[in-house]
């Protein structure tokens, strides 16, 4: 009976295994494909902005639109978040083939490097602060009028 459980037990992991793998490669392959579907449109029209940008404009509105569910990307993207660093291989490449250019040039690469990071971190902390700001105002409004409504 309990090699019989046991054999199920294991059975069950391994088919959820499969199945959030599948789930995280759907997911990326749907963040993929809205990248690829923004790359082309700026492409298109001729837009000087990249196609990753307006990638993730579009996915932010599909998202607070409702047009996707947070749920439908989230394993995909947790799992790209996770191995990010994999993505800045070819950048530490190609680092190395330019010495030169990072002996002559190097402390003003390093700045630009710096100032940028320190604008992202400062914008992502505006962001976030303000999508608190905008949560915390809709769950007070959500009780206001879940206690108007116990009221009436």
């Amino acid at each position: 009976m309990t090699t019989q459980l046991l054999s199920r037990f294991a059975h069950a992991g391994r088919a959820s295994g499969a199945l959030r793998v599948v789930r995280i490669a759907a997911q990326s392959g749907a963040l993929a494909g809205l990248w690829l579907v923004a790359d082309f449109v700026v492409r298109q029209l001729h837009l000087p902005v990249p196609g990753g940008v307006v990638g993730l404009v579009a996915l932010l509105a599909l998202l607070f639109c409702g047009g996707i569910a947070p749920r439908w990307i989230k394993a995909g993207a947790d799992w790209l978040l996770s191995d990010m660093l994999l993505f800045f291989i070819p950048a530490a490449v190609a680092a190395v083939q330019y010495g030169g250019l990072f002996r002559e040039d190097g402390w003003r690469l390093a700045l630009v490097v710096v100032a940028g990071t320190l604008m992202v971190m400062v914008a992502v902390a505006f962001a976030v602060d303000q999508a608190a700001r905008l949560e915390r105002r809709l769950a007070l409004r959500r009780v206001m009028v879940a206690r108007h409504a116990a009221r009436v």
